[in-house]
């Protein structure tokens, strides 16, 4: 019963809200069939050559781009993966006119493949590949066709995908745009992240309304200040709430 009444708080207050904002992490898309990073089963927990973390690292790809690709094409590339209700229903909440702006931490794409428009994409997306060497496009399906482990471009050099490793930065006009939504927002959701990666996470900070909605089936750093917590899948609570 209790999830009956705060999937019924949701619903109510995405009605009266026109500034929603939602901010996710890897949590989203597990009910897509793709594995998060640091659940019992996530993709930190397994064992490789070298640690996960290290793998897909800016220097790890530059010194063994053979041993990263590998380990990419194995564990960070879903293609047949589709989008789930949650994608679903925010995406719903876009052409509804509800929701200004989807901020996720996922690399997917599944939220544009639902029908959201309006995503900033912190870490990036598998999607978009360049040539190191002379910046020419590649998309996903060219990664995946190559014959060699390390893709190359018709120029011969490497080609590198447009996600952010660790080392690297995040590109400073995501994250002003992402800031300024959320600053924005009259309703923030939180959903599918534990909210440990910065600098992302500590976007969550700005929002300084009284709607701060954290759905996830884990403990995250903001849970203290949530308006509403829901401990229930994402899929199913959003698709419950966005009808």
């Amino acid at each position: 019963m209790a999830l009956e009444r705060e999937i019924e708080q949701l619903k109510a207050w995405i009605e009266e809200s026109e500034r929603i904002v939602f901010f996710g992490g890897a949590g989203v898309s597990t009910e897509s069939g793709i594995p998060d990073f640091r659940s019992e089963d996530g993709l930190y927990r397994q064992k490789y050559d070298y640690p996960p973390e290290q793998i897909i690292s800016h220097s790890f790809f530059l010194r063994r781009p053979d041993a990263f690709y590998r380990f990419y094409r194995e564990r960070m590339l879903y293609p047949d993966a589709k989008p789930n209700a949650a994608h679903l229903a925010l995406a719903k909440l876009e052409q509804r006119g509800k929701l200004r702006a989807v901020v996720t931490q996922n690399i997917d794409g599944l939220h544009q493949a639902a029908g959201s428009r309006h995503v900033l994409e912190l870490h990036g997306s598998v999607l978009r590949n360049h040539c190191r060497r002379c910046g020419a496009f590649y998309g996903l399906q060219d990664i995946l066709n190559a014959k060699e482990i390390v893709p190359r471009c018709h120029c011969g050099g490497i080609i590198k995908p447009d996600v952010v490793l660790y080392e690297e930065a995040l590109e400073e006009r995501v994250m002003e745009e992402a800031l300024a939504c959320i600053r924005a927002a009259d309703l923030l959701m939180i959903g599918g992240t534990s909210l440990v990666v910065y600098p992302a996470a500590g976007l969550v900070r700005y929002y300084s309304g009284h709607r701060l909605v954290v759905i996830n089936q884990a403990p995250t750093g903001v849970d203290e200040r949530a308006d509403l917590l829901i401990p229930g899948k994402i899929g199913e609570v959003l698709g419950r709430a966005v009808d």
